[in-house]
């Protein structure tokens, strides 16, 4: 992925509550984001346009457009809409498709954009990066963060369960991708940012250790600024290193050799977890496995319909989405053979923890 708009600028508002979203109005006619309340209103399938609706009566001068699918021509579309009047702003309301599709639009026009959350799938909430697809694979692009962040515990409890679970393992893959890029420190000299490792690291330390569950709101709010913390991470450094490493190198594999297999967040933190396997930390792997499995999200091929020889075909495969990158994966460069042994044994420290 191309370097990333390096920012050391955080968004003027970041709200994570109940009832958030009664104030979005109000927020939207601050006047460092609206004089007047013209901004585009960016919706998807889902909640988004029940929340537009319940901003309309306050903001009569924004207009509603409703996109799907999470694509490159979906923005480039939006794009090009944006462009037949002058808007203020743009906000994003809805799930991470949505909101990615709303930050390119609104990068590639220069306008600010507000991020409005109805789920916590993954750390897109407030990242500098859109993933979008086109011709059936999903890429990465480089866009300015969000000028606010709004997350209503509501409507983010009132979505599906298993989206908001996903973003657990987003956050738990934090631990990985800061050990890979550590591991590249060491091994070819590759500069660490220390403000951009701590945020990183905090979020993701933050829901690791938390006893709660997507039923507590303290966990759900913990959750939400974690996700956060990991796109200013990103952010500050101007690359995706902070939270990406071996275990989104897995992931873009499986998207691209097995698309639809499972969720962003989903093969992340399956990704993580094979990898600090791979890293012999055995401290960290039975933290992170426990923690995935209190939080019901998978740990094993199987669980994301994938069998073991596709796994292997992912993991070999995956230093390729990513050639700029050192990882674990690079670092020991495992053939076929090799993947395969350190995944049964892999498979059967699991199978240990569960008897």
């Amino acid at each position: 992925m191309p370097l990333l708009a390096r920012s050391v600028l955080t968004p003027l508002h970041i709200d994570v509550r109940r009832g958030a979203v009664a104030d979005l109005a109000a927020i939207l006619v601050d006047g460092r984001i609206s004089s007047g309340g013209d901004v585009a209103v960016v919706v998807g399938p889902g909640q988004g346009a029940q929340i537009a609706e319940l901003i309309r009566p306050s903001l009569r001068s924004a207009d509603v457009f409703t996109v799907s699918g999470g694509t490159l021509d979906a923005a480039d579309d939006l794009g090009g809409k944006l462009r037949a009047r002058s808007y203020d702003a743009v906000v994003g309301i809805g799930g991470g498709k949505t909101i990615d599709v709303a930050k390119y639009a609104a990068t590639r026009r220069g306008l600010p954009m507000v991020s409005v959350a109805t789920s916590l799938a993954n750390d897109g909430i407030a990242s500098p990066v859109a993933s979008l697809i086109t011709d059936g694979i999903k890429g990465s692009y480089g866009v300015h963060i969000p000028i606010g962040v709004i997350v209503d515990l509501d409507f983010v409890e009132s979505g599906p369960d298993r989206h908001n679970r996903a973003g657990i393992g987003d956050v738990i893959s934090n631990i990985s991708a800061l050990a890979d890029w550590e591991l590249s420190r060491r091994v070819r000299g590759e500069p660490v940012d220390g403000l951009a490792a701590s945020l990183a690291r905090a979020g993701a330390e933050a829901v690791l250790n938390h006893p709660g569950d997507m039923s507590d709101d303290a966990f759900v709010t913990v959750l939400a600024e974690a996700l956060i913390s990991s796109g200013l991470a990103m952010a500050v450094c101007g690359t995706s290193r902070p939270s990406s490493g071996g275990c989104h190198e897995i992931m873009h594999a499986v998207d691209s050799l097995f698309p639809g297999t499972a969720s962003h967040g989903e093969l992340a933190g399956l990704g993580a977890l094979f990898c600090t396997w791979l890293r012999g930390d055995l401290r960290r792997f039975g933290e992170m496995s426990a923690c995935l499995a209190r939080h019901g999200l998978p740990r094993l091929p199987a669980e994301v319909g994938l069998t073991d020889d596709q796994f292997v075909e992912a993991v070999q495969f995956a230093p390729r989405t990513r050639p700029d990158r050192y990882t674990i994966l690079e670092h020991l460069a495992l053939s076929p053979t090799e993947t395969r042994e350190r995944l049964a044994d892999y498979a059967g420290a699991i199978r240990d923890q569960l008897g």
